[in-house]
């Protein structure tokens, strides 16, 4: 029999999230015709698996009952990810079936695929698909998104439209961090790390009552540090003034953040959860390998740890963010009211050497350095929602939304080319963007029978986007040439909906259904006036997506399986290509089709012995035969395998995408893990742990070639150690990337430069626990 967990109304917290502890595990062939994406449970002592409780619906609820597509991600699985020091954001892609994250902007600014839909616009103040919500404050920008998670309950991944209880811009789904709160009792976790290249990571927490069943406290921490260990061999004379050769000048990182949390509960009736945290990161840009990639091969030769940077400084980059939130919730006994208020800030800045080497070894032609900086980000969210309590046929909420986001932004770009008389030594723009966006929402559920249950959403939302330009300046001639406009308004309001049918056919097996509507508000790209080009919008986007699965506990409840199928058209898809500068323009192709399968499982053949793994199928297709992309072209000559049919603008070369599939959409993706515990003693056990993430065909430009693709990337991590004390305490040795791949993440085309992951790491680590 399932172990049911409390709810978070039940330990008197206004936000009801809880995660379970999971063991990792290896897909065997036993489950290979159908892999399992990683979930997260606990086990009893007799095998069977526990109850996974999600807030996928803004309520607490199993994860069977749920009737849309959910993956959960444990804290054990999100900190193995991490235990080397990655990014602990872009270390959970592939985790769950469906879901992609990379990076061409280093670790302030991830880009989320959920089913294939994402942007792979590197400007600050590029909109995404994927919303991502910490303690249930939605995180906008994207340097807000890349908010380390530390200290963490448990993940969920919300696949496909999610519009109606969470807004626009979650038209491929939603991705929501849930931490560790505070509790009535005395309660601590930590887990260090050391590693190769002398990285070092720390995660932790610890909270208890101040006053007991009135106040508690939660403070939470976390650490990570890697020496510089890329070497940059240029020397010469550049535009920074004299470089000299500098063994391990780049690739390191420091990572400082820190949260505390307050619980009152004054009466039965109100409780106020008030949380703050900071965050101060100073690392490393991302490093493009010019020349990494051969014309008519995808298998990059550039090595990791070498470059010949002539600008930039060694790419660095740093940021600081701030950020505070308010979850009062009170129980009039019939509704519950839950008011959340939140406030971000943030400001820094990424340099990088744009053309990913010294350009005067490459035919004296690049973008030498280019650098973004925010100023000045304030995000300001509030959010009233009113929710019928109890376990009646009819469940419902409804609430409203207000949104408001204002930053100041520079762009410098300095452009080198040698063999030609013009030069554009340091362009300047200071961009001011605005967003502000209200919604009211409502849902309703409804059990028709004992075995069929209707649920519905509405929300109506208006989205508006402003974009001035304050300031642009040619620094080095002191002369404004810029003639485009200076000031853009973009403003829509969409009804986003969605309609499900859950029919649980016995206690174990389920059947579902939904259909969704959402949008992905219009959005402006002022950086283009750094090129002195005119500012480049895209109209909303549109989706409706049509999914049906099952949800079943088979095996005496020692196997969890669920699957879905799915099917989705996006109509005016906002996409991101490259103007004759290199410089991203944003525009609307006519639709994006697509459709696909995923499924996750966990399985417990025997005690001890725990396996998960997951599979996804994708297949994405842009239709519209009127849109071009700019192709691969240095001083106008095409320097990829351009497989598409091409015209020519003038001197650059333009590619029909036509057919092609979205970028950064893998055809599938395979995802495994196994752990086998050996009991030693009364207390201890001796484990071993093993995860594995295979990547299908994937390309990263919107137009066909042989060069800018992965097909089978693959990386896996391993652990052993002995835990003891009932779990108290645990010592294991690990491996990251254990077979040092060096997969393709990402590329800059007119350089054939290619990003890579992050290498191997080996360590040690050391957790514990206080309950």
């Amino acid at each position: 029999m399932s172990t049911r967990l409390p709810t978070y109304r039940e330990l008197g917290i206004p936000v009801p999230v809880f995660g379970l502890r999971k063991h990792a595990l290896l897909a065997a062939a036993a489950v290979s015709t159908l892999a399992f994406a990683t979930s997260a449970s606990a086990q009893d002592a007799g095998g069977e698996l526990s109850e996974v409780v999600v807030t996928a619906e803004r309520r607490s609820e199993n994860l069977q009952k749920v009737p849309l597509s959910v993956a959960v991600i444990s804290a054990e699985t999100v900190r193995a990810a991490a235990a080397g020091g990655d990014d602990t954001l872009l270390s959970l892609s592939g985790k769950v079936p469906s879901f992609y994250a990379e990076t061409t902007t280093g670790r302030i600014f991830p880009r989320f695929y959920i089913r294939g839909l994402g942007n792979i616009d590197f400007y600050l103040g590029a909109s995404q698909p994927v919303s991502i919500i910490q303690d249930d404050v939605v995180l906008e920008h994207v340097v807000l998104k890349s908010n380390p998670v530390f200290d963490v309950q448990q993940v969920e991944v919300l696949r496909g439209p999610q519009g109606s209880l969470f807004g626009r811009n979650t038209t491929a789904g939603i991705v929501k961090f849930d931490t560790v709160r505070p509790t009535q009792t005395l309660q601590g976790r930590a887990q260090a790390t050391y590693g190769s290249k002398n990285t070092f990571t720390f995660d932790g927490g610890i909270g208890g009552p101040i006053v007991a069943d009135k106040a508690a406290f939660r403070i939470s921490a976390l650490y990570q540090h890697r020496d510089d260990w890329v070497d940059n061999t240029f020397a010469g004379a550049s535009a920074d003034g004299t470089v000299t050769p500098k063994k391990d000048a780049m690739g390191g990182f420091d990572e400082k953040d820190v949260r505390a949390q307050l619980l009152l509960t004054p009466s039965e009736q109100l409780t106020v959860l008030a949380s703050a945290h900071a965050r101060d990161y100073e690392g490393t840009s991302t490093l493009f390998l010019r020349n990494a990639l051969v014309k008519g091969s995808n298998d990059p030769v550039a090595p990791r740890d070498r470059v010949a940077y002539d600008e930039a400084r060694n790419n660095p980059q740093a940021y600081k963010t701030y950020g505070s939130s308010l979850n009062i919730a009170y129980d009039f006994g019939p509704v519950t009211l839950t008011s959340i208020s939140a406030y971000e800030t943030s400001d820094g800045y990424s340099r990088g050497d744009t053309d990913g080497g010294a350009a005067a070894n490459f035919g004296g032609i690049g973008f030498g350095q280019s650098m973004g900086q925010l100023r000045d980000l304030d995000q300001y969210t509030q959010e009233l929602r009113l929710a019928s309590n109890g376990d009646g046929r009819l469940k419902w909420q409804v609430g409203g939304m207000l949104f408001d986001s204002e930053d100041l932004t520079d762009f410098y770009q300095r452009a080198y080319f040698l063999n030609t008389a013009a030069r554009n030594p340091n362009n300047y723009v200071r961009l001011k963007n605005i967003n502000m966006s209200w919604a009211v929402f409502g849902q309703a559920s409804y059990r028709v029978t004992d075995q069929l249950t209707i649920t519905g959403g509405l929300r109506q939302t208006e989205d508006t986007k402003k974009t001035k330009l304050i300031q642009t300046a040619n620094t080095a001639a002191g002369v404004v040439t810029y003639t485009g406009r200076r000031y853009v308004r973009l403003s829509d309001s969409k009804l986003s909906w969605d309609l499900s049918a859950l029919y649980q056919v016995n206690d174990d097996f389920g059947l579902y259904a939904r259909v969704a509507k959402g949008f992905r508000g219009p959005t402006i790209q002022g950086r283009s006036a750094v090129f002195n080009a005119d500012f480049t919008t895209a109209d909303s986007e549109t989706i409706l997506s049509y999914e049906a699965g099952f949800k079943s506990m088979l095996f005496d409840n020692t196997l969890r399986l669920n699957a879905t199928a799915f099917a989705y058209e996006v109509n005016d898809i906002q996409l991101n290509g490259n103007d004759s500068n290199g410089n991203g323009v944003l525009f609307n192709a006519d639709k994006a089709k697509a459709y696909g399968l995923e499924a996750d499982a966990e399985w417990r053949p025997i005690q001890n012995l725990t396996l998960t793994g997951g599979v996804s199928l994708l297949h994405t297709e842009i239709q519209d035969k009127r849109v071009y992309a700019q192709v691969c072209a240095l001083n106008g000559i095409v320097v990829c395998t351009v497989e598409n049919p091409t015209i020519k603008v003038g001197a650059n070369t333009f590619a029909q995408i036509d057919g092609e599939p979205l970028p950064n959409a893998p055809k599938y993706n395979l995802s495994f893990t196994a752990r086998y515990d050996m009991p030693v003693g009364e207390d201890g056990k001796v484990f071993v742990a093993t995860d594995w993430n295979v990547q299908g065909y994937t390309s990263f430009v919107l137009y066909k070639t042989q060069e800018f693709t992965a097909k089978g990337n693959f990386e896996g991590g391993a652990r052993i150690g002995y835990a003891g004390g009932d779990g108290a305490y645990e010592v294991a040795l690990f491996a990251r990337n254990i077979t040092n791949e060096k997969n393709l993440k990402g590329v800059i085309e007119n350089y054939m430069a290619a990003v890579y992951n992050e290498p191997r790491i080996v360590g040690v680590s050391l957790s514990a626990k206080l309950r």
